[in-house]
């Protein structure tokens, strides 16, 4: 290690790996520095439950917005595989279990799926009508998210074209996203399947005057222009894997298990004090890039951080260890058709504002929504080939309407209490509970692992555990000051953020990283 580097990134998450492969690829010297005993932060494959060989995707684990662009320049061997099944959301109708079966091979499935549950074709028809905004949005954003931001005036005259474009503006970033799902649809089911996407890991509702729950669908819906999300062969840890071998081999150094002791930002070049093996090291470089959220950094830079309140996390993961599927009370359709999609329970629309209004109140709602999907049912190479001959599988629940603020006083005691919601809210479509379902450890425990907003935050530094760092931010300048930036800047003099926290950041997309690094080149030439 030297003393002196161009470029120090804070954190070695995806996004710091990228930023670091494309400098080191431009002959800049880097040094990465982690503070957890591992390479990749929130995209890691882990061995959970340790009596068991299965590596599990363990915060994040499915792929929309990583884009092909980035995986070309930096000669990623990435598979990120199609799910047979988009989504199974099941209902119960007349004393009767069914299930709305959307297929990703097989659109016919689809269709006759809707007209079993609302009895003609008119709101499949009117699905594909709304989920036809999202795609002419994606057509227009997309290819931008690599570039500097453009002003909102010009990336409006974008959707100037037609009337399906100036409605795909309107309906997505002018008016709260629930206007336009109660025009499109009429289904209760349906309308919650869709806002869905709007609420992922932020406390929102439709008809939020902020707007959060547009940006927030949008960036579920717009990657790689078609928003589908798939599964990464080799759980999210091949990611990291990938982007460490890319960053090593054009000479990045890293360092893990790394306690940042303090930062001196001095204009020209920077000062990172911290620990690691042992020994105290002040490094000196020309740029640093910020890996971790803006409330980190205010931190270490002593200044006040005033977050918006949209900025709050709302999420509960759950990951399991299964030794067998359970069966669903809807016998239509087998466990592997309904888990390898992603798997909606209680997230109809009117239970979700119910659900919102609850936990805003600072109690856990009555009926928790969730959605739950299988991994190995699309990729089980993340298992023993022993665990796969005898039918194990894991299983990942992200839980809604779950905010920070619910667990902040007595996070143990409100994590034991959500666990149990969510899973009652799983097994009321189950002919067995998947209590019963779960691999059970040495020492007799069950083999599941819960983490509220407050786990996430103290393990990944993600404010009040928002997955996204902040509240999504829309794909172009939103002030003067933003308009030709990338994005990353701060108030400090080369001094750029590279991961979540910045414009356009969120989710694994490897997206801050690049543009960061664009940055750092512009600057340097």
């Amino acid at each position: 290690m030297k003393s002196n580097y161009d470029v120090v990134i804070l954190g070695a998450g995806h996004n710091g790996l990228v930023a670091a492969s494309y400098l080191g690829r431009a002959g800049l010297s880097v040094l990465l520095l982690e503070k957890n005993d591992y390479i990749g932060g929130a995209t890691t494959s882990q061995k959970v439950f340790p009596d068991y060989d299965a590596r599990l995707s363990r915060y994040s684990y499915l792929v929309s917005l990583f884009p092909e662009q980035i995986i070309r320049d930096l000669g990623l061997k990435l598979e990120l595989r199609r799910r047979a099944s988009a989504s199974f959301t099941p209902y119960a109708t007349s004393g009767q279990h069914r299930g709305l079966l959307l297929s990703n091979v097989d659109e016919e499935v689809s269709r006759q799926s809707m007209v079993e549950l609302t009895g003609s074709t008119a709101e499949f028809e009117q699905m594909r009508k709304f989920y036809h905004l999202s795609r002419v949005f994606a057509e227009q954003a997309w290819d931008t998210m690599l570039q500097p931001l453009v002003t909102k005036a010009e990336f409006k005259r974008r959707f100037d074209g037609d009337d399906i474009s100036r409605e795909a503006w309107r309906s997505l970033a002018e008016e709260p996203l629930g206007l336009a799902i109660e025009r499109y649809l009429q289904n209760d089911l349906v309308r919650g399947l869709v806002l869905t996407d709007a609420k992922i890991g932020i406390f929102t509702h439709p008809h939020d005057a902020s707007l959060a729950q547009n940006r927030c669908f949008l960036y579920h819906l717009i990657g790689n222009k078609t928003g589908e999300w798939k599964v990464p062969v080799g759980g999210m840890g091949a990611v990291a894997s990938e982007l460490e071998k890319a960053a090593r081999k054009v000479g990045a150094t890293m360092l893990t298990d790394v306690r940042l002791r303090a930062l001196h930002l001095n204009g020209k070049k920077h000062e990172v004090e911290f620990e690691a093996a042992g020994n105290t090291e002040t490094i000196e470089a020309r740029f640093l890039l910020v890996n971790f959220g803006r409330n980190v950094l205010a931190k270490f830079t002593k200044r006040p951080y005033q977050p918006d309140a949209t900025d709050e996390g709302s999420v509960f993961k759950i990951n399991m260890l299964l030794q067998r599927l359970p069966k669903l009370k809807a016998e239509k359709y087998s466990a592997r058709e309904a888990f390898c999609g992603t798997f909606h329970s209680d997230e109809g629309y009117n239970q979700m504002t119910l659900s919102y209004e609850q936990a805003l109140q600072g109690r856990l709602p009555d009926r928790t929504p969730c959605e739950v999907y299988c991994h190995t049912l699309t990729d089980d190479s993340v298992l023993a080939p022993e665990l796969r001959e005898n039918g194990y599988h894991t299983m990942t629940l992200f839980g809604i309407d779950a905010p920070w603020s619910l667990f902040a006083r007595a996070n143990a005691i409100m994590r034991k209490e959500a666990e149990k919601k969510f899973l009652a809210s799983m097994n009321q479509w189950l002919e067995e509970s998947l209590q019963d379902c779960l691999a059970t450890a040495a020492d007799g425990s069950l083999c599941i692992e819960s983490k509220s907003p407050v786990d996430i935050e103290d393990s990944l530094g993600m404010y009040h555990g928002n997955i996204f760092q902040d509240a999504p931010t829309w794909p172009f300048a939103t002030s003067k000051q933003q308009a030709r930036s990338w994005g990353v800047e701060t108030e400090y003099e080369n001094v750029f953020f590279c991961g979540s926290s910045a414009l356009r950041g969120g989710a694994v997309s490897g997206i801050p990283g690049h543009n960061a690094a664009k940055k750092v080149l512009s600057v340097k030439s």
